[in-house]
């Protein structure tokens, strides 16, 4: 399998130029299903990863009972509130999620949502409806183990962001060959996988990228948030999958390094990574 690796000039030549005489719907609407009570945090990083890969328009569906907190934390995405039962997405919100889904170019679902059975059904219907590819992460993947059998009948790209853990409670098998161990997976499930960790990897089964970019320092609750929108931003603006994904992974760690040489390791935060990400894409 061929495993490359990207450097800031592939990275900026992969993105898409922005048109002239484009509007807001022509650089993607993407739809974030995100937070819960307890992790409000995860959905604000979520749509501001999106936002700042330049997404146009960040539709974000949070609980009813967080609503008001991400309202008045978030200017720019579109924060709506969907029903729920005790502070987590309920079953009753799928109405309301897939009248929204045809119209979206991508969508992210898991980010701190929290696990239980509605949580479940609602990761499960978005992967069995959603006409365009979808980025499940975090809760999304912890909740979906009993229903993998989803992602094979998949016609568009799914791409699942685990970290350790979550890959071996997923099922996967982890070996000193971190790539090898990820593609397997991912031609197994028909997904596209990124195995967070020291060198990231991010393979589709045939071929693969291995990030090297990002420091110990970006070891902290939400920073992962980040990278999932990140993703979701690209996807919706019409780059490959594959590269989607890479290309986010790449830009999330050298926001991470930059935040590393101006900060130092121990007290750089996700919101960090947010500021970063201008200087490295303008």
């Amino acid at each position: 399998m061929e495993v490359l690796q990207l450097n800031h000039a592939q990275v900026m030549s992969l993105l898409p130029d922005r048109d002239p005489w484009g509007h807001k719907g022509n650089f993607g609407k993407i739809l974030l299903l995100c937070g819960s009570r307890g992790y409000t945090g995860a959905a604000y990083l979520a749509a501001m990863g999106a936002l700042r890969a330049g997404a146009g328009l960040v539709f974000l569906g949070v609980p009813e009972s967080i609503y008001a907190i991400e309202a008045v934390k978030l200017h720019e995405p579109v924060v709506f509130p969907l029903p729920d039962r005790e502070g987590k997405l309920s079953r009753e919100a799928l109405g309301e999620i897939l009248e929204r889904l045809p119209q979206m170019d991508a969508v992210l679902v898991g980010c701190g949502l929290g696990q239980s059975e509605d949580t479940a059904a609602v990761v499960g219907e978005v992967l069995e409806q959603a006409q365009c590819p979808v980025v499940v992460d975090a809760d999304g993947i912890n909740v979906l183990g009993p229903h993998k059998d989803i992602l094979r009948r998949r016609q568009y790209a799914t791409i699942l962001t685990p970290h350790d853990g979550e890959f071996l409670r997923f099922g996967g098998k982890l070996s000193p060959d971190r790539m090898a161990c990820a593609a397997e997976y991912a031609r197994q499930w028909n997904s596209i996988v990124l195995l967070k960790g020291h060198e990231t990897c991010i393979t589709d089964g045939g071929s693969g990228y291995r990030n090297t970019t990002g420091n110990p320092g970006m070891a902290v609750g939400g920073s992962g948030d980040v990278l999932a929108g990140m993703i979701t931003g690209l996807l919706g603006q019409g780059i490959a999958p594959l590269e989607a994904a890479a290309c986010a992974a790449w830009l999330h760690g050298a926001a991470g390094d930059l935040c590393a040489q101006e900060l130092g390791q121990y007290a750089m935060l996700p919101t960090d990574l947010l500021n970063r990400l201008p200087r490295l894409l303008k």
